[in-house]
């Protein structure tokens, strides 16, 4: 049999076939590839990081250096300041807040612990958003924030002032707030782990030691 010519029409037709097979062309597959790729190292790298959290507050630290620096040269992109730090108190006060929120619990009754050893349990403060998902949202505007302000249709003309007051209203009430509901409902959102007993293990009586000296006379 005579071999089919390869024309144009052939070549669109033999292309949308592949396409509607579910094949992807070449180039396609090699960005879907790379882009993998790059996810899964940032997510390694990530990962690594969640046991180093002075590093990590160190690079965030580094970030908002970096960005105050581009606002003081440029002298402008107020506006976008101005929404980095409501932004950045709205994570603050989330990292502050219970994960269950005490006031409905109090709508749905005092719940008592079902045994004693739920009762002497330590249970550390429960955030609502936890350290490390504060650091991450942090980082990431901030890093949004500082690639806008090489764009000129962010630099909105506002009088920096009037935002700045605003902020610091806005901070001081918020604050406040949060400080009144930590102090109605008696917790505090830092959790310094077990209660460790400097003696613990070992007797002071008249006879000096009990159980501590009679281990060491057994091992003796």
């Amino acid at each position: 049999p005579r071999a089919a010519l390869c024309t144009p029409c052939n070549l669109t037709k033999s292309m949308m076939d592949s396409f509607d097979n579910g094949d992807q062309p070449i180039g396609a597959s090699a960005a879907s590839q790379t882009s993998t790729k790059v996810q899964r190292a940032i997510q390694f790298w990530l990962d690594k990081s969640t046991i180093h959290p002075g590093p990590r507050w160190g690079v965030f630290c580094f970030l908002m250096m970096i960005f105050a620096l581009r606002i003081y040269l440029t002298e402008g992109f107020y506006i976008v300041a101005y929404g980095l730090g409501i932004f950045q108190l709205n994570n603050f006060i989330a990292f502050l807040s219970p994960l269950e929120d005490p006031e409905a619990d109090a709508q749905d009754g005092p719940t008592l612990p079902s045994t004693q050893r739920e009762a002497k349990e330590f249970r550390p403060f429960a955030r609502r958003m936890p350290e490390f998902k504060f650091w991450l949202s942090c980082s990431k505007a901030t890093g949004y924030s500082i690639l806008m302000t090489f764009f000129s249709i962010f630099d909105v003309p506002v009088f920096w002032p009037i935002l700045l007051i605003y902020f610091i209203m806005l901070f001081c009430m918020t604050m406040k707030r949060q400080i009144m509901h930590m102090y109605k409902h008696k917790y505090v959102p830092i959790s310094w782990g077990k209660t460790k007993y400097k003696a613990a293990g070992t007797e002071n009586g008249m006879y000096g030691g009990g159980m501590a000296g009679s281990s060491k006379g057994r091992s003796e």
